[in-house]
């Protein structure tokens, strides 16, 4: 051979196995999750991650035959991670905002519920306009304590780092009422930890502030692995496995509207 078709072989193999180097390693995918959002993502003792989030991931790491993995991270610097590069995208319950689209990309919605407020069950609170003046816990840096500033500037709002600390707070009598997901808040009623507390009400949703449901974030600019998942989320409502993983969790579609 020539050295001049021998050299054209060479850079020939070279340019397919970068390819292919560079068509592998975007198959592999790191995903970020909170670990603390019971039933959405919750890091048991053993050290599994469940939930909704986590198995909704994992079957769109199926459909779109990508190796996964994933790591926990605390909510309020999920964000932050992400654009440092520690995973590729979150999976967590994250709502499409435009506050967060300022900082993320996401796909399209993989489920969207309403915030709703929960009161002790002999709490003298009986609607939201009895909010003013009570204490309000939220989870810090969230869509829920965001409405809690806006909506209800009366009340004396505390801030949590994860959804299980109020819980606690409540349930032990330190604040008077919590803003949360409804399905977050329902599913923990229906525990011993929350036989204390009932939902006064679910709340209107407000897109500026809740968006249009929860996406897989992914760092800015990142188009590309948004529209993946986009097609993931899509492929797995047609094939069934979304309405699976839904009646694992819920008796009614998370999905919404």
């Amino acid at each position: 051979m020539p050295i001049s078709n021998r050299l054209l072989a060479a850079v020939s193999i070279a340019a397919i196995s970068l390819f292919s180097g560079a068509a592998l390693a975007q198959d592999k995918i790191v995903i970020g999750t909170e670990g603390a959002y019971p039933p959405f993502n919750n890091l048991e003792a053993d050290g599994t991650l469940t939930g909704f989030d986590i198995d909704i991931a994992k079957a769109l790491c199926v459909e779109m035959k990508a190796e996964c993995t994933f790591v926990t991270n605390d909510w309020d610097g999920i964000i932050p991670a992400l654009q440092a590069k520690k995973f590729d995208a979150i999976i967590a319950s994250m709502s499409i905002t435009p506050e967060r689209l300022e900082k993320v990309d996401f796909s399209k919605k993989y489920y969207n519920t309403p915030p709703a407020i929960a009161v002790p069950k002999d709490s003298p609170i009986k609607s939201v306009d009895d909010l003013k003046g009570k204490s309000l816990g939220a989870q810090g840096s969230t869509t829920h304590s965001n409405y809690a500033e806006k909506h209800f500037p009366g009340s004396d709002l505390k801030m949590y780092p994860t959804a299980d600390e109020y819980k606690l707070d409540i349930a032990n009598g330190r604040i008077d009422a919590v803003i949360d997901d409804i399905v977050v808040l329902s599913e923990w009623l229906k525990t011993d930890a929350g036989a204390c507390c009932k939902i006064l009400t679910p709340l209107p949703v407000d897109v500026e502030i809740n968006g249009n449901g929860a996406g897989v974030a992914v760092r800015k600019g990142d188009t590309a692995l948004a529209d993946k998942f986009t097609a993931a989320i899509a492929g797995i409502r047609a094939n069934g496995k979304y309405q699976e993983i839904n009646k694992k969790y819920f008796d009614f579609d998370v999905y919404g509207q």
